[in-house]
This record gives C-alpha cells, structure tokens and sequence, in this order.
C-alpha cells in the first residue's frame, strides 16, 4: 500500500512546497561531477555513455476543475521522427560541449540569472566542480527546452539537482534539474514533439492508475520481455498517456526526496503490452 500524501496543504501552498522542494533538493551532495568523470573510460569508446541534461518543469496551476490550485509536471511526448516514438518524456537533450560551456555565465552572470536565490546558495555549497557542473547541465537542459518547445529560459526558476540515472536500452546518462515555471507563455514544439502533456502530481498519489508496462524489446541476443512500473494517465479528451522509464523514474525520485514518497504496488494494476520496433532505439524506420 502506498502511504497517503504528506500534509495534503502542503501541495496546495505554491510558496511552501517550492521552498521544501528547494530545501531537499539543496541538501544532499550533487553527483553530477563523479557521474560525468565515469562516462569515457580511456581507450574504451565502445562503452562511451553520452551525457544529456534533462529539465523537471513544475508549474503551479491556478484553477483547476475543483476550484483549487495544484502542480503539474510539464512533459512533452516524443514525436515519430525521433527515437522512442510515443513516449513522454522531459524536455532536454545531448550536452554540446562547446556551446553550452560558452552559454553558461549566462545563466550565472547574466541581467536575468536563472541560477539565482536560496537554490543557488545551495548549490555554492558544493564543491566549486560540481557548481560548475550544476550550472553547465541546466545551460544543456534550458537550451534544449528552448528548442523543442519555445520554452524561453526566463521563465524557469531552478529549484536543485536530481540524481543522475544511467538508460538501459541506450548509453546515454541523464543529468536532471528541477524547475519551477511560473508562466510558460505560449510554447510552440518542434519537429521532434507531437505534444505537450500535464501530469498533476497528486496523480502519483492515486494507486488505482499504476500499472505493468510489459515490453518486448530488441536486444543484441535476440528480444527479450521487460516489465516497468508505470502510470496511466488519461487527457481531459479521453485519450491515454503511458508514462513509464527513465522520466517515471526521476519524477518517482524527485517525490521521494522531497516529500518521502513511496511507489504503490503496480505489479497488482492492469498489465499494458507493447512492442518495440527496431527503429524505437534510432528513430528510423528499418531498411
């Protein structure tokens, strides 16, 4: 059984929850400088794992159906032209060394610095490495965001780190940051995003949407049958989201860091199949 949400007015104080989510976000040693170091073992570019920094929107919505404000996670579903077709996914991408390297004092130094306030005070408490790190891969999230979905940079208020977490069907290490959006304006999608897609997060609080995503999966021995836990959710149109992997899991953490959360048992929710192609992992369509 899934424990009930902590403090139910807490998620409805748009002040106190992002000062809490600052707070916990803030406090635990970053491991973003440890985790980069780890990627390119010398002499071993068969293993090479690229490094890509992902953002967390949180936005605060005003009015709901029921009358009161709640949050939401912002994310975006991945469109056919891409790989991992169909998923939902967070707003972000490959780190280009160069550029965001020359982006970055812009974000510390600039007229309008996102990396600012109590969440950058904590953030100077780390090592000055993984300050620069912090700062670097929000600078490779931000502007990723700002080109799959026109999300403008000074918007975003930057809440803290995440862990970092390494994908399985891909070498690829995503480096998470939190945001608080406090107007995203009008956001317009590139080629790579069929839509965008808002998850309240007290949806993480209903065990009646947790599932079993089973996928059968290309692999180099041949497929083989996965399972994940996920959610389903469901558009105010009727339509359905699986929200599953790599963006379930980082949203799963960030609850659990800053409000204890605890997964229900989704092992006893409906069972979702799906079938990955062979074009799932690179986004072509097979030769």
């Amino acid at each position: 059984m899934n424990e009930p949400a902590p403090d139910p007015g807490l998620f409805t104080d748009r002040k106190a929850f992002l000062a809490r989510v600052i707070e916990k976000l803030g406090t635990p040693t970053c491991d973003f400088q440890e985790t980069f170091r780890k990627l390119t073992p010398s002499g071993k570019t068969d293993h090479h794992r690229r490094a890509a920094g992902v953002l967390l929107p949180l936005l605060f919505r005003e009015s709901t159906p029921g009358g009161k404000g709640q949050f939401v996670f912002q994310l975006i579903k991945r469109s056919s032209l891409v790989p991992q077709p169909g998923d939902l996914s967070l707003p972000g991408g490959m780190l280009h060394p160069v550029l965001d390297r020359l982006l970055r004092p812009l974000l510390i130094y600039g007229p309008f610095p996102i990396l600012s306030g109590k969440a950058r005070a904590y953030a100077l408490q780390q090592q000055a490495p993984s300050f620069r790190f912090i700062a670097l891969f929000l600078t490779n999230a931000l502007r990723e965001a700002w080109e799959e979905i026109r999300l403008s940079p000074a918007r975003v208020r930057f809440l803290g780190p995440l862990p970092t977490y390494s994908l399985t069907l891909f070498r690829r290490t995503i480096f998470p940051l939190a945001g608080f959006v406090e107007n995203p304006g009008t956001l317009r999608p590139n080629r790579e995003v069929e839509k965008i897609v808002e998850i309240p997060l007290l949806s993480f609080y209903r065990e009646d949407i947790f599932g079993c995503y089973q996928i059968d999966a290309p692999g180099p021995a041949g497929r083989r049958s996965l399972q994940y836990p996920c959610l389903i959710h469901r558009n105010s149109d009727g339509g359905e989201e699986v929200l599953w992997g790599a963006t379930f899991h980082i949203i799963v953490g960030f609850l659990g860091i800053v409000t204890d959360y605890r997964l229900p048992e989704w092992r006893k929710g409906p069972v979702i199949f799906r079938k990955l192609r062979l074009d799932y992992l690179t986004g072509h369509p097979p030769s």
